[in-house]
């Protein structure tokens, strides 16, 4: 397998699967066991693609009559990522190396229009034809082309930020692909954690947030012995803090409500050690699984997933947990980096759906918290409409909570930008994944 070939894959699963795109990538990378320097070519066709996949798209289309079958677009995609954003192949042998791939794919019959459209494509890109709408005339079709975002989001980020913020929240991607993880704090506390990280030969440096712990060049880290012997985990900052809003201590009861794949739920059982209880909760029974596979690797025997769905009520649980966590489903528009596919899959009607989604499951989970307890609601979204107006909603229909405006768990350089108990983080302002995190607590008696 070449490494046209493993991107093109790759870019098929996302696509036509609808797989996570870093974990698409890693799995045929793997199959394909290229050399370092195929890898890296891979990743970047991949990833061009996958960015650029709405600007390629209205690019490939002024050169085709029609659309063709999925596999002969695919391999467009992968080709017109090269011609337009990367430059280590020459043009010819870019063009060469898609209609090798049309021909192995058996469709000998489009290897004349692929050859054409990008032929066509060269020749445009080099006389500066490739225009984009005009920006100030309609910004909105102006950002779905330039930045690759579905038009009901892209009108969303504008109303919401205003053109160049909106297009800074999507365009926004670290300067280095890294990963972020944490240690397991029933193994290893900080100082051991580091020296392990160097005894493994491993590039880190310290995050903003506490246990953070950042690595550069570490290929598929879900492979290393260490995190197989669940000595780590594999999650974002602003992810942990989501989970540190809670402030897990020995002994709480804590409800994680819409938990997979468990990453937050384990951060928690970890801060109260060997006791406590964390419920984790998710609607589907595969989902849970993947719970149960975290906590059994890390160690963790004060889990307890179940399959539940967090809209309807919990009369076993009432007025009984210490703390509950939402980290309820949103567009996922704080997370473009790490997921850039989502940037172009929010349909009007999702972006509609979630909002009320939100509002039914905060409503039933709030009845689990206990008077003085907790209530945290996060999301991995910027949008207003998921996130603040939903949080002061709440406190609207729910007079017996109230804004915990307190800021310990928060980083020092995070704590300006808390207000009313309530956090939003932005990729491009914060140089952190978009989230947004509310603190609320049922008042005392």
């Amino acid at each position: 397998m070449t490494a046209r070939d493993a991107a093109l894959q790759a870019l098929q699963d996302v696509v036509r699967g609808d797989a996570y795109a870093a974990q698409a990538l890693d799995r045929r990378l793997e199959e394909a066991r290229l050399r370092p320097d195929d890898r890296r070519l891979a990743a970047g066709l991949f990833y061009s693609a996958v960015e650029n996949r709405l600007y390629i798209e209205e690019m490939l289309s002024r050169f085709l009559e029609r659309r063709p079958e999925p596999v002969v677009l695919d391999i467009l995609h992968i080709a017109a990522a090269q011609l337009l954003f990367m430059d280590r192949v020459p043009d010819h042998a870019a063009v060469d190396e898609a209609v090798k791939q049309v021909r192995a794919a058996k469709r000998e019959g489009f290897s004349g229009l692929v050859n054409g459209v990008l032929r066509n494509l060269i020749r445009a890109r080099d006389a500066g034809e490739l225009t984009l709408p005009d920006r100030d005339a309609d910004p909105v079709a102006w950002l779905r082309v330039r930045c690759s975002v579905a038009e009901p989001a892209a009108r969303r980020l504008i109303d919401a930020y205003g053109v160049e913020d909106a297009e800074k929240l999507v365009s926004w991607t670290p300067p280095r692909r890294e990963q972020t993880v944490r240690p397991n704090r029933l193994r290893m506390d900080p100082a051991a954690f580091e020296a392990w990280l160097t005894a493994q030969k491993l590039d880190w440096r310290r995050g903003m947030v506490e246990d953070a712990y950042i690595l550069s060049d570490t290929g598929n880290l879900s492979a290393h012995e260490g995190y197989r012997k669940g000595l780590l985990s594999i999650q974002g900052q602003s992810a942990m803090l989501a989970a540190l809003a809670v402030g897990a201590r020995p002994g709480m009861q804590i409800l994680d409500a819409c938990a997979a794949p468990g990453g937050k739920t384990c951060l928690m059982a970890e801060r109260m050690g060997t006791s406590g209880r964390v419920y984790a909760w998710d609607v589907h029974a595969h989902r849970v699984e993947l719970i149960r596979a975290a906590a059994r690797r890390l160690g963790l025997e004060n889990v307890r997933p179940a399959e539940r769905d967090a809209r309807k009520s919990a009369a076993d649980l009432r007025l009984s947990m210490d703390a509950a966590l939402v980290d309820a489903p949103c567009s996922g528009l704080g997370v473009i980096a790490e997921k850039p596919d989502i940037k172009y899959r929010q349909a009007q009607e999702r972006l509609a759906a979630l909002p009320p989604l939100q509002r039914e499951i905060l409503d039933s989970v709030a009845d689990t918290v206990k008077v003085g307890g907790l209530l945290v609601y996060a999301t991995c979204t910027v949008l207003p409409e998921e996130n603040e107006a939903q949080a002061r909603a709440f406190l609207q229909r729910h007079p017996e909570f109230e804004p915990d405006v307190a800021d310990a768990w928060l980083p020092e350089a995070l704590r300006p930008r808390l207000a009313d108990g309530m956090l939003q983080i932005l990729p491009h302002r914060d140089d952190l994944d978009g989230f947004f995190i509310a603190r609320m607590r049922r008042k005392g008696v």
